[in-house]
């Protein structure tokens, strides 16, 4: 019953431009773009994943399902790649925003620092400043949460809760 449920459940593959570097993020759950939609019809928390290496996005897919249906579908998930990692399909269109003040390219995108303005330039351009967010990460991942806490105070994120595997 429980994988039937998260078989129903929408997964929304974009690639955009962030920094110059194709990124795939994909999303659970019905908001694709939380920046045009009414605020009232916007959900109030979004759940962001960002994953460990090799920062195979399509590998959280699961864990994000669940996620979304655990919070009874009410609070959208979304997981990034990182820079570089994830090659749009040659028939796939990649997204770009015009009016995106992070459009910039980063030096060393593939490196440690480059890889945390990556993040922080995507929230900063794709989540509303109102937007509470639950960022998690997974190993490596686990470090750019941190990064990302630590350079964007402004950004309203909850509590970070860390973990390590035994």
């Amino acid at each position: 019953m429980d994988s039937e449920i998260k078989e129903e459940i929408p997964v929304h593959e974009e690639f955009i431009l962030c920094c110059g570097i194709e990124t795939q993020v994909l999303k659970c759950g019905p908001w694709t773009d939380l920046t045009s939609d009414q605020i009232a019809n916007r959900p109030k928390l979004l759940i962001f994943i960002i994953p460990g290496n090799p920062g195979f996005s399509a590998f959280y897919v699961p864990f994000a399902k669940a996620l979304y249906s655990s919070t009874k579908r009410r609070f959208p998930v979304w997981v990034i790649s990182h820079a570089g990692h994830a090659l749009a399909p040659k028939d796939k269109k990649i997204l770009t925003t015009s009016d995106d003040p992070n459009a910039q390219e980063i030096k060393d995108i593939y490196g440690l620092r480059g890889q945390v303005e990556h993040k922080l330039a995507f929230l900063r351009t794709h989540v509303p400043k109102e937007m509470k967010l639950v960022v998690i990460g997974h190993s490596i991942g686990c470090y750019f949460s941190l990064q990302v806490l630590k350079h964007a105070p402004e950004l309203p994120l909850m509590l970070p809760t860390l973990g390590a595997k035994k």
